[in-house]
């Protein structure tokens, strides 16, 4: 089968071995697959990210699996919707024809594998792979397979909400709107919070937040986000979401945040970062970190969507063929141009269905 993959630090577009399921496996063929941030961040600190996550002990289910080589291919790509093919050996499922998503993970006997960051299982930017028949959710009948293959970021952004405590009643700010600050803006519409105040720099970005739900939105380089809070609010209680992972982001929250405010990390800084203590302590601050999603988040998601609580369609910004992904890395690397861009790899035609 075709595939990208990731070659040292580069995209290829190369024939791979085609996945053969075996016991407890299913072999799907790929529909869509959305470029995650957090795979332009894989490519480029890769190394760095496997050293990072050898050292961390989370104690919990994505303990175990096999060790992460840095020297072989890896094939990304953890946001996506499939058809069932077939499966391996004793292995029992919904039945082949069936259009599902999943959880981006693999249970094996070594423990939990994650799809998209190992060298053993194939991730979505290939045109087919291997899934657990445990994980996978059918998608529901009518709803077009590129919407749903934004359960997963959607999941990570109601997570970050639910983790957060937020409740309607109190304030919400979120810095940065890509794809994980725009599923924490609509994530907090769902959980009815007013004002969410919603800050980036790319005006289409701010377009589309505002179009999910954000009552107010500015460019962070024009009017601080703290002041449009203060304008649009100012007197409940404040959550703020940061979103973007750069350094220097957890700082500057810290220093804007009013008195007992609660700061929630969701984006994913891959660099050394400080901050001065100084300010959290004198405002009596909470500082939280969130990653991922459970299960039935990642349900839900998917039922927000196919429900249309959610309108995912404004945030697939474009879809490419496997031929279109090296390209489409770089396009992702100007936030201007777009927000997530889907990978169909049995060929990018046709408009999004209604």
């Amino acid at each position: 089968m075709r595939a990208a993959v990731m070659r040292g630090d580069t995209i290829v577009v190369d024939d791979v071995p085609d996945p053969v399921p075996q016991f407890g496996q299913a072999l799907v063929r790929v529909l869509a697959c959305g470029i995650c941030g957090s795979d332009l961040h894989f490519l480029r600190h890769g190394r760095r990210m496997a050293e990072l996550s050898a050292e961390v002990d989370t104690g919990g289910p994505m303990a175990g699996g096999p060790a992460l080589d840095m020297s072989r291919d890896i094939i990304m790509g953890h946001e996506f919707t499939a058809e069932i093919l077939d499966y391996g050996p004793d292995t029992v499922g919904p039945p082949p024809g069936t259009v599902v998503t999943s959880m981006p993970v693999m249970l094996t006997m070594d423990g939990i594998v994650t799809l998209a960051y190992n060298n053993d299982f194939p991730g979505g930017y290939a045109e087919q792979m291997l899934l657990s028949p445990p994980l996978l959710v059918s998608v529901p009948d009518g709803l077009d397979h590129r919407r749903a293959a934004l359960t997963e970021p959607l999941a990570v952004g109601l997570h970050a909400v639910a983790r957060s405590g937020i409740v309607p009643g109190d304030a919400a700010v979120v810095l940065g709107c890509g794809p994980v600050g725009l599923a924490v803006v609509a994530g907090l519409a769902l959980a009815g919070i007013e004002p969410i105040v919603a800050a980036d720099l790319s005006p289409r970005r701010r377009e589309l937040a505002a179009g999910l739900g954000a009552h107010v939105v500015c460019d962070p380089a024009e009017r601080p986000p703290i002041e449009a809070w203060r304008e649009a609010d100012g007197r409940r209680p404040l959550v703020m979401f940061e979103a973007v992972g750069v350094p220097g982001m957890i700082d500057r929250a810290v220093r804007d945040a009013p008195r007992l405010a609660r700061v929630v990390v969701v984006g994913v800084c891959m660099e050394p970062d400080t901050f001065n203590p100084f300010f959290a302590i004198a405002k009596e601050l909470s500082l939280q970190f969130v990653l991922g999603y459970e299960p039935l988040e990642f349900n839900r998601a998917l039922e927000v969507i196919a429900e249309g609580k959610v309108d995912v369609t404004p945030m697939i910004t474009g879809v490419v063929d496997l031929d279109g992904v090296p390209g489409a890395f770089d396009d992702l690397s100007r936030p201007d141009l777009h927000a997530k861009i889907l990978v169909e790899p049995g060929g990018a035609d046709g408009p999004l269905q209604a």
